[in-house]
């Protein structure tokens, strides 16, 4: 059975987006006169998927407005919404990468499904590459001249082996996406970890427990990525759109 589930991330309100962030999550954040969400939205509908669940939070009113108005013809798709902060109580109390999947266990049931982060942009072909059948999880590396900005994939052949988190030395040059395949045994990890030194709940903690045990193989994506979290941002995303 092809996967149909995909879980977005999008609770936060994105302060590095300054200003144009201040009434309203970056999330929905327009370029040429679309929230950046619908642009992603389009390509997980292009790419198969039929099912998604937005994970949200701050202004969920505008998130409600943006769904209701979104379109995409000739796909069939439901969009579901499950409040974060509803759910878990506010920022302040739990907070971090993991939350939205504590969030969607019972919507997600025995399936398999992809997770990804709302403030991201990816390929159809790279979504569509995540739709793996088997009983591992996945998560999407690319090749980054800046590794050191992001969390940096170290592998065994096709297995990970660990993620490293900014690091100050060069290790290596694949970096994480925050594009994830998971399969139900995620929600198993999920109550074992522990607050991270920066007091939040992060899923490559949850990732890595599942790595320990040989079950998370890295997929390489080799397409269009962005992450869409800062005003300069916007003009760069509208030259991907070219």
């Amino acid at each position: 059975m092809p996967i149909k589930k995909v879980v977005i991330s999008a609770a936060g309100q994105g302060t590095r987006m300054l200003e144009l962030s201040k009434d309203k999550s970056k999330h929905l954040i327009e370029v040429n006169n679309r929230p950046f969400l619908a642009y992603l939205l389009d390509n997980i509908l292009d790419a198969g998927y039929q099912e998604i669940m937005l994970v949200v939070g701050y202004r969920q009113d505008l998130m409600e407005e943006f769904v209701k108005n979104y379109r995409r013809p000739g796909k069939e798709f439901t969009i579901n919404m499950v409040n974060q902060f509803e759910v878990l109580g506010p920022k302040e109390k739990e907070y971090g990468t993991a939350c939205p999947l504590k969030c969607v266990k019972s919507w997600v049931g025995q399936e398999s499904f992809i997770s990804l982060v709302g403030d991201n942009f990816y390929s159809t072909d790279d979504l569509k590459s995540m739709n793996m059948k088997d009983e591992y999880c996945y998560v999407a590396g690319l090749q980054n001249e800046h590794p050191e900005n992001f969390g940096v994939l170290l592998t065994d052949g096709e297995f990970l082996q660990e993620i490293i988190e900014k690091p100050k030395e060069f290790v290596g040059d694949l970096i994480n996406t925050s594009l994830y395949k998971f399969t139900p045994e995620v929600f198993e990890k999920l109550p074992l970890i522990q607050k991270s030194e920066r007091g939040e709940y992060e899923i490559t903690d949850v990732i890595s427990l599942l790595a320990k045990e040989k079950k998370v193989k890295v997929k390489r994506i080799k397409d269009s990525w962005m992450d869409f979290g800062r005003p300069e941002d916007i003009n760069k995303f509208e030259g991907f759109l070219k």
